[in-house]
C-alpha cells in the first residue's frame, strides 16, 4: 500500500519545544541540551534504521556533529517566538544551503503491518565557515512548500512505476481535490498523554470539533470518505476504510 505523506511544522521556542530534544528523538541518541542544561535520552527508542546529517557546500564541518547543530542553532535564537526547524520528510533542501538531519524511522502500525518513514530536521539559517548568518524567510514560504509536496509525490510515483506497481499517490490537499473535509491535526503519543493530563485543551477541542463535523458529512454521503481515501492511496482495503471513518468520526468510539 501506498500513502501519501507529506508534513512540515516548525520547532518553535514559543510553545516549550527544543531542537535539541527533536533531534535526539528522531536519531535515538542522548544530547545535552545547553540552553536548557540538561541531557535528552532516547538511546531505548528502536526502529532508528538510518541516521546521517548533511551538510551544504561552505559549512563548517563541526556542525556534521549532531549535538554541536543542533546546540548552534538554539544558540542563534533570542526571541521567544524563534523558529527553530523545520520537520518533514522531503528532499532538494542541502542544495539551497541548509543542513539536513535525516533519520529514517521502520516502526509498525497497530495491525503490526510496517510503517517506515523519515523525518528530516532543517536549519534555517544561510550556513558558512564561520557558522549560521541570517534567516532564509523564503524557506518558509508557503510557495516553496506546495513545490516540495509536488516533488515528492513525483518521486513516489516515479519509484512505484520502477519497481511495476500498480496506482499512485496525489500531494493534492482535500480542498483542491473538492473533498469537504478538514484536514485534523495529528495527534501522536506524545500529544495523547498531554490531552490526559489536562494540557492542549484548546487544540484537542479544536480536534474534536473537526471530527464532528467531518463525522457528519460522512454519515450524509458516504461517498465523501471513499474518494477522500481514493486520491489519498493507492490502493486500500476494507479496514483502511473503517479506519479512515474512524478517525473522521468521534462518535464511532462510543
Amino acid at each position: 500500500m501506498a500513502i501519501y505523506y507529506f508534513f512540515a511544522k516548525v520547532v518553535s521556542l514559543a510553545n516549550g519545544s527544543s531542537a535539541v530534544a527533536s533531534a535526539a528523538y528522531r536519531a535515538a541518541e542522548r544530547l545535552t541540551d545547553e540552553r536548557l542544561g540538561r541531557d535528552h535520552d532516547f538511546t531505548s527508542k528502536a526502529g532508528v534504521v538510518h541516521s546521517q546529517i548533511m551538510l551544504p557546500e561552505g559549512a563548517p564541518e563541526r556542525l556534521i556533529d549532531r549535538e554541536t547543530l543542533w546546540n548552534a542553532v538554539e544558540a542563534c535564537e533570542v526571541r521567544k517566538d524563534a523558529q527553530l526547524a523545520r520537520d518533514f520528510v522531503a528532499r532538494e533542501f542541502v542544495v539551497r544551503g541548509m543542513i539536513a538531519d535525516l533519520n529514517v524511522h521502520w516502526d509498525k502500525a497497530a495491525d503490526g503491518s510496517p510503517k517506515p518513514h523519515v523525518h528530516v530536521m532543517l536549519s534555517m539559517r544561510e550556513v558558512g565557515p564561520d557558522g549560521f548568518g541570517q534567516k532564509e524567510r523564503d524557506w518558509n514560504s508557503s510557495e516553496l512548500l506546495q513545490e516540495w509536496r509536488r516533488s515528492w509525490a513525483d518521486q513516489l510515483n516515479t519509484r512505484m512505476a520502477e519497481l511495476g506497481l500498480d496506482g499512485c499517490v496525489d500531494h493534492r490537499t482535500l480542498e483542491t481535490l473538492g473533498i469537504p473535509l478538514e484536514p485534523q491535526h495529528k495527534i501522536g503519543a506524545a500529544g495523547s498523554r498531554r490531552e490526559m493530563n489536562g494540557e492542549d485543551a484548546e487544540r484537542a477541542d479544536d480536534h474534536m470539533r473537526m471530527a464532528r463535523e467531518n463525522g457528519d458529512k460522512i454519515i450524509a454521503d458516504p461517498a465523501i470518505a471513499l474518494n477522500a481515501i481514493t486520491h489519498r492511496q493507492a490502493a486500500f482495503t476494507l479496514r483502511d476504510l473503517a479506519q479512515f471513518v474512524f478517525r473522521h468520526n468521534p462518535r464511532s468510539v462510543v
